[in-house]
Formats: structure tokens, C-alpha cells, sequence
């Protein structure tokens, strides 16, 4: 048996040298085997082949049932292979499973909730969310939707890393201070979620882009510090039946509501018809904000949008909740719409 896998192996070997096709090689092999076979079928006990082909026939008929068994199994996958090429190829718009195995263990905390399940993690992940700022309210928001899987997030911001920033914005890093926000935005969210796509802006909402980019999604949240920006996000979603996510806090105390006209709900200017007078609002910068408020707030804000998206529980429509830090009070209060509003219509 040594003796004829050396051959077989030459066999083989000088064959690839000479590129000769694998199956010539093989029946090379197999007339090896078959004279091998055939010597210890014929030749007497005592001749001098017989302590080549060893002294029974039996081993080389086992050998060769077993190389035929290999080359019947092979044969039977390669034709189901080809069939099943065949069929894909015949079904090229067959669908492919929405989530792969990994993504099915990353949200399983998820699914398993009565409320969400895995249609609502399909439109989570089918979802196109903006977020209008990636400052205090921005920063939890975008890496809560990013680790609920939604879809699609887009962030706009004009403004880049601080030190100052790092006392509350928890998706930037020291390392990144003097980058674009809306690129830190996108590395900290991709690090989190790679299942997730990413959209950022660099560039403040302005009336000449607020129409075409705000359609490109279904949710918006904005977490802005400007009432400019908010007047403008709020008549550019209303005009389009979007829902409105909205957050505001100062110093201890946040708030938070969804405005969504489309369906009853008062708008942003209806609670808010005009801006306050200089100095009555000021920003964080000139009141103060505790670290982890715009967390609470902003967590709050990327909750809301994953009811809103998947139906889950009732969202903040027409309600305002309002986080009372200090004393760690909460309450709802209602709002309604106004007459006249010039954005809403009502």
C-alpha cells in the first residue's frame, strides 16, 4: 500500500507540473489502483509482487469502495450546489433577511418587549430620524437611537468640539476637540452600532436647506439652543406631517413634548408664538446647566422617537413633561393648540 500512494502521489504531482486536468490525474490513479487490485487477485502466495500488494485482495477493494464513496458524496453536493445557484439565479429579487444573526443578539433585549418585538425593531431599522444639533440634548439622543438601531440617522451641526463641551456632551471626547461635532457625532455612533448609517451635516438649518433635507426623514428631534432653529424646524415639519421631538432645559430643569400636528396635536408656535425678549431665555453658557441633565432630558427625547416610531405606549402628544432636577420632581402638563397659529394652521 506504501508503495502505490508514493505512485499515486508522483502520479499527482507530475501531472500539475505538466497542467494536465485533475480528472486525467485521477484516472491515472485509477488504473494504478487497478493494476495493484488485479496483481493481488491473480498472483499466487509466494511470488515475489506479493509482498508489494500484500497477501490479500481484500484492503484494495476497501480502498477503492471507499474512494468511491468520497467521489459519489462529492458528485452529490457539487449537483446540489449547481441547483441551488440555479434557483438563486432563477430568483435574483428573492428577499434576504433583514437582520443577520449578530444584529438578532444585539437587539434581543428589545424584541423580547411585548411592546416592540421584532416588527418594531423591522421599522426601527427601516426608521430615518434627524437630529437637529449634537450638543447636550444631542448627544444622548443620537447615541440611544444608534443603539436601538435605528436605520438611518442624520445629525446637523455647524459648530465643533470644545473643552467646555465635555462637562455634559457625553458623545464627544477630549481626543476630538477641534473636530466638526457632527463627524465626532458619527465616530462615537458607528463605534457603538456598525449596523447603523450615519448622515452627518456640517452646516446650521437654514430656510434654503430645512425643506429638502428634513424630507428625506420620518422623525425629527431637535435639540437645538436657538429659537431661529426652532421656529424654522417647526414650520419645516408641520408643513410636511413629520412629528417633532422637541427638548429644552436650563440649569436643573428640563422639558420635553412631541409636537405632531398631522395628527391633532399642538405645534411648537402654538406654545411659543414668539421668541423672548433678550436676556428673558439665556443659554447654558450665561445660565448654567447641570452635567447630567441634558442625559436625562436627551434619553427622554430618543425615548419618545422609539414610541413614535414603532407605536409602542402612548408618545408625548399634546403633553408636556417637565424634570424638575433639583428636587427630583416630574410632571405633564397639557398643551393645546392655538388659534390662528401661522405654522400649524389650527
Amino acid at each position: 500500500m506504501g508503495l502505490f500512494l508514493a505512485m499515486a502521489v508522483a502520479i499527482w504531482g507530475i501531472g500539475a507540473l505538466m497542467k494536465a486536468p485533475s480528472r486525467q490525474r485521477l484516472f491515472g490513479i485509477a488504473i494504478l489502483w487497478a493494476f495493484f487490485t488485479l496483481a493481488a487477485f491473480v498472483l499466487p502466495h509466494g511470488a515475489g509482487l506479493r509482498g508489494v500488494v500484500g497477501a490479500s485482495v481484500a484492503p484494495w477493494l476497501l480502498f477503492g469502495a471507499a474512494v468511491a464513496l468520497i467521489a459519489v458524496y462529492r458528485m452529490g453536493l457539487g449537483r446540489l450546489k449547481a441547483r441551488a445557484e440555479k434557483v438563486e439565479a432563477a430568483q435574483p429579487d428573492a428577499p434576504k433577511p433583514l437582520f443577520t444573526e449578530t444584529e438578532l443578539q444585539r437587539y434581543a433585549r428589545h424584541i423580547v418587549l411585548r411592546e416592540v418585538g421584532g416588527s418594531g425593531q423591522k421599522k426601527l431599522k427601516q426608521a430615518r430620524v434627524l437630529v437637529i444639533g449634537a450638543g447636550g440634548l444631542g448627544s444622548p439622543a443620537l447615541l440611544y437611537l444608534a443603539a436601538s438601531g435605528v436605520g438611518t440617522i442624520g445629525v446637523i451641526d455647524e459648530d465643533i468640539v470644545e473643552g467646555s463641551n465635555l462637562q455634559r456632551q457625553i458623545i464627544h471626547s477630549d481626543t476630538r476637540i477641534g473636530l466638526p461635532k457632527v463627524h465626532s457625532a458619527s465616530e462615537a455612533m458607528r463605534a457603538l452600532n456598525p449596523f447603523v448609517e450615519v448622515k452627518p451635516y456640517q452646516r446650521r438649518l437654514t430656510d434654503e436647506i430645512a425643506e429638502e433635507l428634513l424630507a428625506e426623514y420620518d422623525v425629527i428631534l431637535d435639540g437645538t439652543d436657538n429659537f431661529a432653529t426652532r421656529y424654522l424646524s417647526n414650520k419645516t415639519a408641520t408643513a410636511q406631517g413629520k412629528p417633532l421631538i422637541s427638548g429644552a432645559l436650563t440649569q436643573w430643569e428640563g422639558q420635553v413634548t412631541v409636537f405632531d400636528p398631522a395628527k391633532g396635536t399642538p405645534c411648537y408656535r402654538c406654545l411659543f408664538p414668539e421668541a423672548p425678549a433678550a436676556g428673558l431665555a439665556p443659554a447654558c453658557a450665561e445660565a448654567g446647566v447641570i452635567a447630567p441633565l441634558p442625559g436625562v432630558v436627551g434619553a427622554m427625547m430618543a425615548l419618545e422617537a422609539v414610541k413614535v416610531i414603532t407605536g409602542a405606549g402612548a408618545a408625548l402628544r399634546g403633553e408636556m413633561l417637565i424634570y424638575d432636577g433639583i428636587w427630583g420632581e416630574t410632571r405633564k402638563i397639557r398643551v393645546h393648540k392655538r388659534q390662528g397659529c401661522p405654522d400649524c394652521g389650527a
